[in-house]
């Protein structure tokens, strides 16, 4: 431990250690340590990777405000991207690493949000209402800053609070110290965002947030918490949004496993593990998953829009993320990428912050993610000495163990067998195109095999995974950005997909373009399959009427009847279309549509914003048919729909097989 106690030395003496990390990854029985010299990078590309032996070459802290590369809407506050080129490298073990961190008090002053609690809710309510209300998105993560002094050596403190997390906190993916001479990054992040290794790339989405009572873990309200829908329909619109990401970086998408539970000291997740092959650059990887949408909301794009409006601030590096780069024995690239939350930022002044944020859904309320945030940031206080610890029976619970003793020796929450049941049974309803692993060789539908297909995305990457489903139906698939349609006709299929905001807003330039992509096809007879915002502007040029809804479809999985077909479909949708017959007589023929009936209460136990019941099965059109087109308002390619690759499939054979006419 050569290494450390140079660090260590140099502190004592009262000199600059020099830029410098201590790492535990989850599982470790060590404490990684890490030196070097640091330097500033512009771009994600530009992390330095370079060739030679096995082992980590790159520690990168990654801003949020690195979002900027790929044009989405952030309020830049100028973090910088500094990586830490690793020249030294040893492993500790835990025990020894224990014994030589400083384990003495921690001293801070001042401490408090920088957002009162009031103001939070207020906040909150606001995206509720004006966002997710008017089909903004499905959810959004707003954040707040708990501020404080740190007394004395910041340096030391942080070493302080590392040990401390070390022994007191459990579960963690990584627990961390980070010093690059212009800042210091501690904490016990809970959640992998990605990692590369030998092709494997994975994903970690972690949703929902119960608080362990301080007597310790309580079986019967970990149940009740597992039963709420708010927290199960969290994780799963997470869930869809990695999904989303997956189908970037991984040749067929990712595999979706799980749930589990994440066990912390403090706090209990849910969470599932998404896997699929990649051969992408490690730092393409990074670019094309910057953020997670634990931390930020769905659809990620229109997230940050929400984002910066509401907060009005940069988060520096709350919701980036730290990239260690390395090779590994065959040479190939690897990465381990934890997203930076319950982590403490200290200045070389002894500045502290402790960013947290609260994922908001249409069941949320201002009280309850307030109350989150609060959770949310006790185990980092806790370990600055800004909030007492756990209490000893909270400690001494079957569940929890020191992180020096045994692997086996505590007993995980997730073994019981009732609560291993209730986390299985969530997998019932979803889709199994997503829970199995793919063979690469597709499984056309008849008349499928070799058929080309334009998604035209309206700005949800929902259509990446669409993209993967077709092609498993035996297609060859384009994806093009609202924008850049371009021509359409050299396809024999064209998708107008998903997207946020509001179809009734002609002089939206989104809306324009769309909206003028479906005319085009309806004009020209082509094949044309319509999802969700798609749909909604297809319902429109037929005569159907559209309204928001006042209780939103975000993230709500129903049984509906399509066409004489019971199907469970996932929504995330704010708008619908509605009529009050079964077919309606356009200029483009006669058009078939499955919708409500009139009268008949929402089985799925939808709420408005009241908390009330919504009844309003008043002709709301789920899909539609004509002679050379469809429309679905639902996502087939979410992992919601359990029936939503045959959905495809039956729609797809029906529609490629009507004889095209050119216009």
């Amino acid at each position: 431990m050569e290494l450390l106690r140079h660090l260590l030395g140099a502190l004592t003496a009262n000199r600059d250690p020099g830029p410098f990390a201590l790492l535990r990854r989850e599982g470790a029985d060590h404490l990684d340590v890490l030196t070097g010299d640091v330097e500033v990078a512009s771009r994600l590309a530009d992390i330095p990777l370079p060739p030679g032996p096995a082992g980590p070459r790159t520690l990168a802290l990654v801003p949020f405000r690195q979002i900027v590369e790929r044009g989405f809407a952030c309020v830049d506050d100028g973090a910088p991207l500094e990586c830490l080129r690793v020249n030294g490298h040893e492993r500790v073990p835990l025990p020894a690493a224990l014994a030589a961190l400083p384990a003495g008090a921690v001293t801070a002053t001042g401490g408090r949000f920088d957002i009162g609690d009031e103001r939070y809710a207020e906040i909150v309510g606001e995206v509720l209402r004006d966002e997710i209300g008017r089909g903004e998105g499905a959810n959004f993560v707003i954040h707040r800053t708990y501020t404080a002094s740190i007394a004395g050596p910041p340096l030391t403190a942080a070493l302080t609070a590392l040990r401390r997390l070390l022994t007191g906190e459990r579960g963690a993916y990584w627990t961390f110290l980070v010093h690059t001479g212009t800042r210091i990054l501690v904490g016990a992040t809970p959640e992998r965002h990605v990692s590369v290794d030998a092709g494997l790339v994975q994903m970690n989405p972690i949703s929902g947030t119960h608080r362990l009572p301080a007597s310790g873990p309580d079986r019967d309200a970990l149940l009740r918490f597992l039963a709420d829908r708010k927290e199960i329909d969290e994780l799963f619109m997470v869930l869809d949004e990695e999904l989303k990401m997956m189908a970037r970086v991984a040749e067929h998408g990712g595999q979706v496993l799980g749930p589990y539970l994440k066990e912390m000291s403090h706090l209990v997740h849910t969470e599932y593990l998404l896997a699929g092959r990649g051969r992408l650059d490690v730092r393409e990887v990074l670019r094309e998953t910057m953020f997670a949408p634990t931390v930020t909301g769905s659809p990620l794009e229109n997230a940050f829009r929400v984002i910066a409006r509401h907060e009005g601030r940069g988060r520096r590096y709350y919701a980036g993320v730290l990239a260690l780069l390395g090779r590994d024995e065959a040479g190939a690239q690897t990465l381990d990428a934890p997203i930076l939350i319950r982590t403490a930022e200290i200045s070389p002044g002894g500045d502290l912050r402790v960013p947290v944020g609260a994922t908001l859904v249409r069941h949320s309320t201002p009280a309850g993610e307030t109350a989150e945030t609060h959770t949310k940031a006790a185990g980092v206080l806790t370990a600055l000495g800004l909030r007492p610890p756990a209490t000893g029976a909270a400690l001494a619970s079957g569940a929890v163990r020191d992180v020096a003793a045994p692997v086996g020796a505590g007993v995980p929450l997730g073994a019981d067998p009732e609560i291993a049941a209730v986390l299985a049974g969530r997998n019932l309803g979803l889709a199994r195109f997503w829970m199995a692993e793919r063979a690469p060789a597709p499984n056309p539908g008849p008349g499928l095999a070799g058929r080309s297909a334009l998604v035209v995305d309206g700005e949800d990457t929902f259509t990446g995974m669409l993209a993967h489903q077709l092609r498993a139906l035996g297609l060859t698939v384009t994806v093009r950005p609202w924008h850049s349609a371009g021509d359409t006709a050299r396809f024999d299929l064209v998708v107008p997909g998903p997207g946020p905001g509001d179809p009734t807003v002609h002089a939206d330039p989104r809306m324009a373009a769309m909206r003028g992509v479906v005319a085009d096809l309806l004009a020209r007879r082509r094949p044309m399959l319509a999802i969700c915002l798609g749909h909604q502007l297809l319902a429109g040029l037929l005569g159907l009427r559209l309204r928001r809804r006042e209780a939103t479809y975000q993230g709500l999985a129903r049984e509906i009847d399509l066409f004489g077909h019971r199907r469970r479909v996932g929504f995330y949708s704010t708008f619908t279309a509605e009529f009050d017959q079964d077919e309606i007589l356009t200029p483009h023929g006669v058009v078939q549509l499955a919708r409500d009936p009139a009268g008949v209460r929402d089985p799925a136990g939808v709420r408005d914003p009241a908390g009330n019941p919504d009844d309003r099965r008043d002709e709301a059109v789920h899909a539609l048919r004509g002679p050379t087109f469809a429309g679905l308002q639902f996502h087939p390619e979410s992992v919601l729909s359990l029936d939503g690759h045959e959905v495809l499939r039956d729609l797809l054979t029906d529609l490629l097989l009507v004889p095209v006419r050119l216009a």
